[in-house]
């Protein structure tokens, strides 16, 4: 069963999906993308087995979450996963997550790489953004500010999932456009600020000795195979898996083969 709960922390109120296992064994953290929330990892939610418990918390000012500023860094976002572990008096975890949950799982390794105890890397790098990524990113913030959100979700959409996607009317595609346009823009534009500053993070691969998973949609506009395999040889424990007939969203695209990945590392290594 997967419940809704919230949990307050400092001057702010986080919000999260729990699924309960059965005696679990391992504690698992799904850390959702950016301008995303929690709820795109119910496909994985409803078929960990009973002996994991999840919980997919939304970061602030995503999602359910609150924030009492918009003055974000993957840093701040890092931090707030272990007042989130310490609060609800969680061990050592598996951290699963995608895009920017993968840049705030590496910064997270980087601080106590002694809390984690597996990682899951999803559509993601651990290097710097480029001057044009900045570029790039300056020129949402300019739009979004501007008062054309819609505009910024219909472009952002295009880039996120592969083109087969988009021919079969993936129902993926209206759940991730409705989240962007409910998330704040303040939340956006910070956010970005955050991306476009964030540290490069490759120096902690070889320091992660933890079992970890590289999984990279095989039509990933945003993250180029180069940068997977980056992740995967950097990290010695570490297989690669492609997602095949994905883009970027490769949980909710291909659930099927990205649940397998998932379950088959769990049980590998976690049971």
């Amino acid at each position: 069963m997967i419940e809704e709960k919230s949990v307050k922390i400092d001057d702010r109120e986080v919000f999260y999906l729990k699924r309960t296992g059965v005696s679990p064994k391992t504690t698992l953290i799904f850390i959702h993308g950016f301008p995303f929330s929690s709820s795109m990892w119910k496909p994985q939610l409803e078929v960990l087995p009973e002996g994991i418990e999840a919980y997919a918390p939304d970061i602030r000012g995503f999602g359910k979450s609150t924030t009492p500023h918009s003055f974000f860094s993957v840093d701040l976002f890092a931090r707030d996963l272990f007042a989130f572990l310490d609060t609800l008096q969680l061990g050592q975890v598996v951290l699963c997550g995608l895009s920017m949950g993968g840049y705030i799982s590496l910064r997270a390794a980087e601080i106590d790489r002694s809390r984690i105890k597996g990682i899951v890397l999803c559509d993601t790098n651990c290097v710097a953004d480029t001057n044009e990524s900045k570029l790039k990113r300056f020129s949402t913030i300019d739009l979004v500010a501007s008062g054309r959100k819609n505009e910024f979700a219909e472009s952002f959409l295009k880039n996120l999932f592969a083109e087969s996607s988009f021919e079969k009317k993936d129902p993926g595609i209206e759940l991730i456009r409705s989240i962007i346009l409910s998330t704040a823009g303040s939340t956006i534009c910070g956010s970005q600020l955050a991306l476009a500053s964030r540290t490069d993070t490759s120096a902690v691969l070889g320091e992660i000795a933890v079992p970890a998973l590289v999984i990279r949609g095989e039509y990933d506009q945003v993250m180029t195979p180069a940068q997977a395999i980056q992740l995967q040889q950097g990290i010695r424990r570490s297989e690669l898996i492609t997602v095949p007939s994905a883009g970027h969203m490769s949980n909710i695209e291909n659930p099927e083969v990205f649940n397998d990945a998932l379950l088959n590392f769990l049980a590998k290594h976690f049971s």
